[in-house]
């Protein structure tokens, strides 16, 4: 019984600790060579004592008939004081991608196959004053489709509601 009153108190506290940290939602469009649009989610977490770094995860389209996964640990490198009102952040961090997609190979011939991918990400967002963050990154990723994939490199401009 002890035990699980343990288990129980520890999930409400970790529930309530993510509950209290900032977060944000909505969706992030890139162009690399195929249409690229993705739902975000950011979540502030302090993995190695920065209170202003963050996890990111998308969940997306991936050129005509794909999709795609992404998760990525943010560290907040440089806060600008460029304004008076909201504020300016740098960050940059790894992660990973998996998904599904579709090519032609040489034959010209339609093949689909699994995604896995490393990703790496640098950006600079605009928190506003009111709820909306906008932010504006680059994001190589080194992954395979049954071949080296030909759109490694994204740049791509996210809009969110931040609450």
């Amino acid at each position: 019984m002890k035990k699980i009153l343990l288990i129980l108190a520890t999930m409400l506290g970790l529930a309530v600790a993510a509950s209290a940290q900032p977060k944000a939602v909505g969706i992030r469009f890139g162009y690399a060579g195929l249409g690229l649009g993705e739902i975000s989610y950011e979540h502030y977490y302090s993995l190695f004592g920065n209170a202003e770094d963050f996890i990111e995860g998308e969940l997306g389209l991936w050129g005509n008939s794909g999709f795609k996964v992404s998760g990525l640990y943010n560290w907040t490198l440089w806060h600008p004081d460029w304004t008076d009102q909201g504020t300016w952040g740098l960050y940059a961090g790894p992660g990973a991608a998996l998904g599904y997609t579709t090519y032609h190979d040489d034959n010209d011939e339609l093949k689909g196959s699994p995604f896995l991918g490393l990703v790496a990400q640098v950006g600079l967002e605009y928190n506003f004053w009111f709820p909306l963050q906008l932010s504006l990154d680059l994001r190589p990723t080194l992954g395979w489709a049954g071949r080296l994939d030909p759109n490694w490199f994204v740049m791509a401009l996210s809009a969110r509601y931040a609450f």
